[in-house]
């Protein structure tokens, strides 16, 4: 029952996590029908902004308290990322806009595979060591344990999604990107401006992004060029699960996928007679992408357009 209770607080660390980079997704693909596969290098990019911030810090106020620290580069990191995001959209995105669907498709792997160069030239390709800044004595739940940090994750994902589900539903950016979303040209009509809403949908993307890549950093205690791709992929892998282009589904996928791989990784191996061990976890995340694609091609919660956002 510990070993179990373990596994679910791991996939709930791990699938908030996902949460966050899914809800990217499944917003601009919601606003322009737009996969931006460069989604998981922003999350990269954001970790690695942090990790320098944390490193630079830490020599000029070195008894500034660590969650400072952490506080004061994840804003900067935020930031970086979504004039990241910002600039990717108005360069490699809005010329292709009117364009058939593969061209900004390929676009955005070039991007992603540009960004990972562009970071293995700045950063270098070797791994870092991610500080530890918060206090590392586990939290005793039920015989299974979690760490501040994971405590941090867990509450920065539950507040991110409130402050998104506010700025969607009860504010004039997210009537505008509803509305833009249902129908561009009758919105454009109504007063809205479209390319600012896109613009704007980037760059909340790309702060959520952000705090997932500093999360994911300190939580695992290391960041690398190529960090950004699998959780990416995964996250992508969640936006479908739960229905892409749907914020519910999204946050749904996320969080049921980072349980399905935790408890999937923490029992393939006596399931398997010992043929497969933990390691195989990754597995799970596209067994799961092929099963609902087949059986639900629009996710568990399907894609209601006019939530679209």
């Amino acid at each position: 029952m510990e070993i179990l209770l373990q596994q679910i607080i791991n996939g709930l660390v791990l699938g908030s996590m996902y949460a966050l980079v899914a809800l990217g997704y499944t917003m601009v693909y919601g606003i322009i029908n737009l996969i931006n596969f460069a989604h998981g290098e922003v999350l990269m990019v954001g970790a690695l902004t942090s990790w320098t911030i944390i490193g630079l810090m830490q020599e000029s106020m070195p008894s500034a308290p660590g969650w400072l620290v952490l506080l004061i580069a994840l804003v900067i990191a935020c930031i970086v990322a979504a004039a990241l995001n910002f600039t990717i959209e108005k360069v490699a995105y809005r010329p292709l806009r009117n364009a058939p669907k593969l061209a900004p498709l390929i676009t955005a792997i070039g991007m992603s595979i540009l960004l990972q160069t562009l970071a293995m030239i700045i950063w270098k390709p070797n791994y870092k060591v991610y500080p530890t800044l918060l206090p590392t004595t586990p939290i005793d739940i039920g015989g299974a344990v979690i760490t501040p940090t994971q405590v941090l994750i867990l509450g920065l994902t539950a507040i991110s999604l409130a402050v998104l589900t506010w700025l969607v539903n009860f504010t004039r950016l997210g009537r505008a990107m509803r509305a833009t979303a249902e129908n561009p040209r009758v919105a454009a009509l109504m007063g809205v401006k479209p390319d600012m809403v896109i613009s704007a949908t980037f760059i909340i993307g790309a702060v959520l992004a952000a705090i997932a890549g500093v999360m994911y950093a300190a939580n695992y205690g290391t960041a690398q060029h190529t960090m950004g791709f699998l959780p990416g992929l995964k996250a992508f892998t969640a936006a479908v699960f739960g229905g892409i282009g749907n914020l519910g589904g999204a946050v749904l996928g996320g969080i049921l996928l980072g349980l399905i791989e935790s408890i999937g990784s923490g029992y393939i191996g006596p399931l398997t007679g010992g043929l497969l061990g933990s390691q195989y976890s990754d597995i799970f995340a596209f067994v799961v992408l092929i099963i609902i694609l087949t059986l639900r091609p629009s996710g568990l919660l399907g894609e209601r357009v006019a939530d679209r956002a």
